[in-house]
């Protein structure tokens, strides 16, 4: 672009090229016919040779200033050509950068695709393993809870794979050398009289005199003959075999009625519809043995006294009192035997409900971890690009 400056105002216009090359023609064409006019008034040789300089000159300067244009548009066209250059190759970096950006975050895309993909696997394993671990733990624990209960009916009397009768066998035969060298325990295989207990206990003294004597009965509710029967219905029959066998005593060995909490309290004396009958668990019937056979000791011992306060001619008062002494210290060791035993019926009870709550438990994680494994299962790409116009091209962008 050119300027020129108005004489009269000083504005300076603004022209292109083409226009400012026709203004200088038409202001030296203007000069030249000025000067013509002047030269004419001269000499007409000088006047030619005039004009032929002024035309050369004119001619010159009008090729110089053309050649000036020619320049100036080439280098307004290079430097064009050279902007555009530019731009493009400033086009070309962005468009470069743009694939590469545009790579990253298709690479960055896939890699959180696959990262999702692998926390859900994971997520499934250890969903897996804790189902596993819980169920185990779910089996244990109804192991244990079906094992107390268990307990809680025989108390450690290791009854598995033995008849009640035998396990009371084999519990009286491991203290006989001990605690029973002078005690007969065997089977009662005499039905002269119709009927027959299951075994018959004797204790004899130094000098042959009997102690005591027990009529045995075992019912285990595993048995057929005893299936929904209660206690009470062997109550006649042991009374009766008692006394046919001429015993002291008589005893109900039995798991029946496991529910009761009469039966499960202790050692119970039915002595109110039968005399010297007493119904208890089996791990009573070592300590009730026991009981009673020092009870008949103690009564033994009592009766010499007698006699032999008898042939002193001692008052029987101080027998008496001594009578009364046992029959109390009897009662209560009774009593705190029954105490015992509740207390440890008591404690089973306690671990049975915990072992209740601890089952809950297990079933509310078992129901949290259903609720985790469906949101794994509703996790999806759509959902992940739902309302996210860049990934969602960059996936169709992937998919296709």
């Amino acid at each position: 672009m050119k300027e020129i400056r108005c004489p009269n105002c000083q504005t300076i216009i603004p022209i292109d090229d083409s226009l400012y090359i026709e203004i200088l023609k038409q202001v030296r064409d203007e000069q030249f016919e000025l000067e013509k006019e002047k030269l004419e008034k001269l000499d007409q040789e000088k006047r030619k040779a005039q004009l032929s300089l002024m035309e050369k000159e004119y001619q010159t300067k009008l090729e110089k200033l053309s050649s000036q244009a020619e320049f100036e548009k080439l280098t307004l066209i290079q430097k064009q050509q050279s902007l555009l250059q530019k731009k493009e190759q400033e086009i070309e970096q962005l468009k470069s950068q743009r694939a590469i950006d545009l790579a990253k975050a298709e690479l960055a895309f896939k890699e959180k695709i696959q990262d999702l993909e692998n926390q859900k696997n994971q997520i499934e394993t250890q969903k897996q393993e804790l189902l596993l671990n819980m169920n185990q733990k779910l089996k244990d624990k109804d192991e244990m809870i079906e094992y107390y209960k268990d307990l809680k009916l025989r108390l450690s009397t290791k009854m598995l794979g033995e008849t009640l009768e035998k396990h009371c066998e084999n519990q009286f035969n491991q203290l006989r050398a001990t605690g029973f060298k002078n005690s007969y325990f065997e089977k009662d295989n005499d039905v002269s009289s119709g009927s027959k207990g299951d075994y018959i206990f004797r204790e004899l003294d130094e000098e042959g005199n009997e102690l005591v004597s027990i009529m045995f009965e075992m019912k285990n509710e595993a048995d057929q003959t005893t299936t929904k029967k209660t206690n009470e219905s062997f109550f006649k029959e042991l009374d009766k075999d008692r006394r046919e066998k001429k015993c002291e005593y008589a005893i109900l060995v039995s798991l029946l009625e496991p529910e009761s909490e009469l039966y499960n309290g202790g050692i119970v004396d039915v002595s109110y519809r039968y005399e010297k009958m007493y119904v208890i668990r089996p791990q009573f019937f070592i300590p009730m043995i026991t009981i009673l056979r020092n009870a008949a000791l103690k009564n033994a011992q009592l009766k010499k006294e007698l006699i032999e306060i008898r042939q002193q001619n001692i008052d029987v008062t101080h027998f008496e009192e001594k009578m009364m002494d046992f029959k109390d210290g009897f009662t209560k060791n009774v009593e705190l035997a029954s105490r015992k035993f509740q207390g440890a019926i008591d404690e089973i009870d306690k671990t049975i409900s915990h072992l209740q709550k601890v089952r809950e438990n297990l079933v509310a994680s078992d129901r949290q971890l259903h609720l985790a494994n469906k949101k794994v299962d509703n996790l999806s790409i759509r959902s992940l690009t739902y309302k996210n116009e860049t990934m969602t091209k960059l996936f169709k962008k992937n998919k296709k």
